[in-house]
């Protein structure tokens, strides 16, 4: 997992926050938690960094690393500031704000400004800003932002830096042009062919039986407690409001109801008459008038129509006044006029004339209030329960905006409240490892670990059609921790055991690596070791296999196109299996030089690349510019209250 957000925080585009920075702001508005990065007026505060005549204060960083870690942790709801901090996002929410700062300074040095009109633009472009129309709402706006403790002036300079931002680095993230002398090597390393031979030393063949001391386990122990850290787990309390918890009364469509409905509806339960209908729309009266005269004479409407070049239209089980909405009143009138078999027109239409046959008629019986009673009732019930859904929803959520909790929630609405144990994000129990999680609570467990816990109650839906919801509180949060050696023994004995047996096994394989390297033959150097060992296999590849395998290549190759020629080097095996020595023996190079489309291919590839990296250089050319300056004491101390103390990766 820390491997994904690495990637993420510290990608090219990641410091590039022209793009970004509008995208955070939309998207933080979509999820109810734009905060702005702005200190509170009038609070002094310490300065972490200074770009050019502007700071960023300790208040501002606060707020932007926990919008930061809240929009990581709705990707994974179990990410902790701790876990956020070691994959880089302590550091990467600080690069972010430096780069963002320094590049708005830079664009109003050099005389840009984004004027006001544009700023309404964005902001009325954000959908929660909108009304059932779809159009900006002021009233809903303010709301918002009073609900965010976010300013107008506040969002937008937000907004306003975020479009600087963005017009200074799109075009540079649009160039795509790479020389073709540059792309020539890239693509001859394609062609590139590599040899060798692989050994395993296998840990099975230097394993002892021998049990651990004491000393030997509570030393395991101790060197190895981040590895037997159990997540942050937490104790939530739920309770499920669905139609059945209303009662019959909310969601039972009365007789009276039913009655009123089917008088409200009455044409649609009136005797109907429906027809399939074939028509043809001719622009000349006179064609018209032939093309009736054919189909009354015998002939199909389809084969008469596609003989003068037209083609004919066919509508089925339609009643008059669909028909007469669909063509006009005077064709339907002709049509709802004809037999069965009857040819109707030509009528005038917009388009031309229009020539109709009548191929069905079925007749509809009307329907008495008992015929109607059933499918009125299943109407109205769902109509009904949907309602009451929405009207209970908003009565928990009003409570809940007047700081109600979870036990006057339950009590109120008279629900039946349940509780989980210490679990995971994932549902898991570390008490009860036989427990599987239970799939019918991830809505809730998501929305327990999406938010913190002095927000109070929250509403999450739980994806059924029927709207129902639950309200959901964490009663309790256990902090990550490693439970005593005590509770670990027969794991610690167990891993500790085979943690020997593959540090063994590297001493021997690192002896094999050494005498290689120094020139001695592999098959000796394995040989030398005693041990009854594997046979060794061949390795080959080509650099274009390496490519080929999708961001998942196997580890040996990629150390295989790594290693000098005539050198060996060691890697795991997987599983703690033992190590692998690997001996590099042979290195053809490629020349892409007589096969130009792999060259073009090469130079249209790296085209999408240099892009994103002249931003990356421009954005860190502004910051050299502007004179950055870090307050390091001051971040120190961030990350220690932020985070715990978690050094810098």
């Amino acid at each position: 997992m820390l491997s994904l957000f690495r990637r993420i925080i510290y990608s090219r585009l990641g410091v590039i926050v022209a793009l970004a920075a509008l995208m955070v702001i939309a998207v933080a508005f979509v999820l109810g938690d734009v905060t702005g990065v702005q200190s509170a007026a009038g609070t002094a505060d310490t300065t972490v960094a200074t770009v050019g005549g502007k700071s960023i204060s300790a208040a501002e960083f606060r707020q932007r690393f926990k919008n930061d870690l809240d929009g990581f942790r709705r990707q994974q709801p179990g990410l902790t500031a701790q876990l956020y901090a070691e994959a880089g996002g302590f550091d990467g929410t600080l690069s972010r704000m430096i780069a963002g700062l320094a590049m708005e300074e830079f664009a109003k040095q050099n005389g840009m400004a984004v004027p006001k009109s544009m700023v309404d633009q964005q902001i009325a472009a954000i959908p929660n800003f909108q009304g059932l129309d779809g159009k900006f709402d002021q009233k809903t706006y303010e709301t918002l932002l009073r609900q965010i403790g976010q300013t107008d002036r506040g969002l937008r300079a937000d907004i306003a830096r975020s479009v600087l931002n963005e017009q200074l680095t799109t075009p540079i993230l649009a160039a795509r042009q790479f020389p073709q002398q540059l792309a020539q090597p890239y693509a001859s390393l394609l062609l590139e062919k590599r040899s060798g031979t692989i050994a395993l030393i296998p840990a099975q063949a230097v394993a002892s039986t021998a049990a651990p001391t004491e000393a030997e386990i509570t030393t395991f122990y101790k060197r190895n407690q981040g590895r037997y850290r159990l997540p942050e787990r937490r104790v939530i309390r739920y309770a499920i409001v669905a139609p059945q918890t209303l009662g019959a009364a909310a969601t039972t469509p009365t007789e009276a109801e039913i009655a009123a409905a089917y008088r409200a509806q009455a044409a649609r339960f009136a005797a109907s008459e429906k027809r399939d209908v074939q028509q043809v729309v001719v622009p000349d009266r006179a064609k018209a008038d032939a093309l009736a005269a054919q189909v009354r004479a015998g002939a199909a409407l389809a084969v008469a129509a596609k003989a003068i070049g037209l083609e004919a239209a066919s509508i089925p089980g339609i009643d008059r006044g669909s028909y007469a909405g669909r063509t006009s009143a005077d064709l339907a009138a002709a049509v709802f006029a004809a037999p069965r078999g009857g040819v109707a027109g030509p009528v005038k239409s917009p388009l031309g004339w229009t020539v109709a046959r009548v191929d069905k008629i079925e007749k509809v019986a009307a329907k008495t209030l008992d015929q109607a009673r059933a499918e009125l009732t299943t109407e109205l019930t769902t109509r009904k329960t949907a309602e009451a859904m929405t009207a209970a929803q908003d009565r928990i959520g009003d409570a809940i905006d007047s700081k109600a909790t979870f036990d006057e929630l339950v009590q109120g609405q008279k629900l039946q409240a349940a509780t989980t144990p210490p679990v995971t994000a994932e549902g898991r129990d570390p008490a009860n490892p036989a427990l599987n999680p239970n799939p019918l609570i991830q809505p809730i467990l998501k929305a327990a670990f999406a938010t913190d816990p002095d927000e109070g109650v929250q509403i999450a839906p739980m994806g059924e059609r029927d709207g129902t919801f639950a309200i959901v509180s964490v009663a309790r949060i256990v902090p990550p921790a490693t439970p005593p050696l005590a509770e670990l023994r027969e794991v610690l004995v167990r891993d500790f055991i085979v943690d020997r047996a593959r540090q063994a096994a590297r001493q021997v394989a690192a002896k094999v690596v050494s005498a290689v390297n120094s020139g001695t033959p592999l098959s000796e150097a394995l040989k030398a070791t005693g041990l009854k060992l594997p046979p060794t296999e061949a390795v080959n590849a080509s650099r274009a296999q390496l490519e080929a395998s999708q961001g998942r290549p196997a580890p040996a190759l990629v150390l295989l196109f790594s290693m000098a020629n005539n050198t060996a080097k060691l890697i795991e095996a997987p599983q703690n299996g033992g190590w692998f020595v690997l001996h590099l023996t042979r290195i053809d190079r490629g020349d892409a030089s007589a096969t130009p489309a792999i060259v073009a291919a090469r130079r249209a590839e790296l085209g999408g690349v240099i892009g994103p990296e002249l931003a990356e250089q421009f954005v860190k050319a502004v910051r050299r510019q502007l004179n950055v300056k870090v307050n390091e004491a001051e971040v120190a101390r961030l990350r220690a209250e932020l985070v715990g103390g978690t050094t810098a990766p």
